[in-house]
């Protein structure tokens, strides 16, 4: 009879195995999206500078990439705090349409 520590090990293991068939890493832009969407802003305008100027993006491509970003399962592992955050967020905004 295998111990409750043994089952576990063997079901994340099995997890491990069933990676979908093309699920990729984040890419070096899809981390610096993520690291920049983890800051907090005061004034939008600074905001929206920012990301011209750092992630070379125009505002509405950074919250298209953001949105299409925040589904991945490799966003919410690799930054699941701000992931779930922005999830919440985007839920909030839904419920008030």
């Amino acid at each position: 009879m295998e111990s409750e520590t043994e089952q576990k090990e063997q079901a994340e293991g099995a997890a491990e195995e069933h990676v979908p068939a093309g699920a990729s890493e984040l890419s070096d832009r899809d981390r610096a999206v993520l690291a920049f969407a983890r800051r907090t802003w005061h004034l939008s305008g600074a905001k929206e500078r920012a990301i011209r100027e750092q992630l070379e993006l125009s505002p509405t491509r950074y919250y298209q990439v953001l949105n299409t970003l925040i589904d991945r399962p490799e966003a919410l592992a690799h930054d699941p705090v701000t992931v779930n955050r922005l999830r919440r967020m985007r839920q909030a905004r839904r419920s008030r349409r």
